[in-house]
């Protein structure tokens, strides 16, 4: 995978119009954002580009965008928060179909300095289809230069993604990454491709299935791998446990023997949890008040159902990390939105804020876990992308990162 790209420090962009891929899929309730970690994530790259003499043109998604363009979903919130964050007026252009008449009028009137937000990518339909075509070339026609920061979008093979790059490029232009996209590429990429040793792997969450190249590419990498969270279920059945009511995934019983004999041969650590914490059924609400107890991994009673690890198995994994250079986090250990059933994630979370390790939460329910629970400020990266931070643990391509040009 190559992962040296050009960013934002290597280009020259003074007098030229430059379009930014950012990431502003922000919570909205009401018209009003609700957490915007995302806007200010984008600053350092906006105000660099700014700063250098760029004219700033910036594009991306929000929402799903089911049933066509709405207002519900439309950037205005965005623009106005991204104003007050510059201290400068960002000139948001509301047409719907994105990059019309509107787009290319605005953007012609720019100068030096000068910040435009197009409208929802989304808003004109399939990006990563035939018709994206079309609206690639009209994202390349309003810039000389494309800058991606969006690494929560980098996984799709959308237009503005990185069908616009071809065109930009086949005229002269330049592709970069973004401040945010670089940092992601420096703290998954390499811990991934060139780890410092020991190098150990957490996974958590519900499923085998949704983790199973995860699993896979990550037992060739690292050192130890340690599995929790609703998945270790799959594991402790397939060792012949009895599970009780646990979740878990039948059809990946053979996954998971070949993948503990892969370990065995790789010579690699496999870590399961040795106690469970349990109760008679999953809390409803998520975070009601729950009865539970804590049995060893082989003595669920059929009744029961695992929800988290149990003390020992905290202690196991604690300990696991202390002697780690490296360690990356991907999914809770167990029911983290409940008190009850967040202790497992917690020592876990405290662990790595312990550590002397470099340590990566790779997106997802184990960034909101680290966040809600106040260690972010405690790891090295927490990483902005869910589905992009899982496939580049997978040692996936990401369209978004090839599409750069090579330093």
């Amino acid at each position: 995978m190559g992962l040296n790209k050009k960013s934002v420090d290597d280009i020259n962009v003074k007098g030229k119009r430059v379009l930014v891929r950012c990431d502003f899929n922000v919570p909205l309730k009401n018209g009003e954002i609700t957490d915007e970690t995302r806007i200010v994530a984008a600053l350092p790259t906006i105000q660099k580009l700014l700063n250098d003499g760029g004219k700033v043109i910036l594009c991306s998604h929000l929402g799903k965008v089911k049933n066509g363009p709405n207002e519900g979903e439309s950037l205005a919130p965005v623009a106005k928060r991204l104003s007050e964050k510059l201290g400068k007026e960002v000139n948001f252009v509301a047409d719907y179909n994105v990059t019309g008449q509107a787009a290319t009028d605005a953007v012609a009137a720019m100068k030096e300095g000068d910040v435009v937000l197009l409208q929802n990518t989304r808003f004109r339909g399939a990006e990563e289809t035939k018709s994206g075509e079309a609206f690639s070339k009209e994202l390349a026609d309003l810039c000389d230069v494309y800058v991606c920061d969006a690494f929560g979008s980098s996984h799709r093979a959308h237009a503005s993604v990185a069908g616009v790059t071809d065109v930009v490029r086949a005229k002269g232009g330049e592709c970069a990454v973004g401040y945010l996209m670089q940092k992601e590429i420096d703290f998954l990429g390499n811990a991934v491709e060139n780890p410092v040793r020991p190098f150990v792997a957490i996974l958590g969450g519900a499923k085998v299935a949704d983790k199973l190249n995860v699993i896979n590419n990550l037992l060739e990498k690292c050192d130890t791998l340690i599995i929790g969270g609703g998945m270790a279920f799959t594991f402790l059945k397939a060792q012949g446990y009895e599970i009780g009511k646990s979740l878990v995934d039948d059809e990946k019983l053979d996954y998971c023997k070949e993948m503990m004999a892969k370990a065995e041969k790789l010579g690699k650590k496999l870590l399961l949890p040795i106690d469970t914490t349990i109760a008679a059924s999953f809390p409803n609400p998520i975070d009601a008040p729950i009865d539970v107890q804590v049995v060893d991994a082989d003595k669920i009673p059929a009744d029961m159902e695992g929800l988290d690890i149990g003390t020992k198995t905290c202690e196991l994994y604690a300990d696991a990390v202390k002697s780690a250079k490296t360690v990356v986090w991907n999914g809770p250990m167990g029911v983290f939105e409940n008190p009850t059933l967040a202790k497992g994630t917690i020592a876990v979370a405290k662990a790595l804020a312990e550590t002397d390790a470099t340590t990566i939460i790779g997106g997802g329910d184990s960034a909101a876990a680290v966040n809600q629970l106040g260690f972010a400020d405690k790891m090295s990266h927490i990483s902005t992308g869910g589905g992009a931070s899982l496939e580049f643990l997978e040692g996936k391509a990401l369209p978004g990162v090839v599409a750069a040009d090579d330093k």
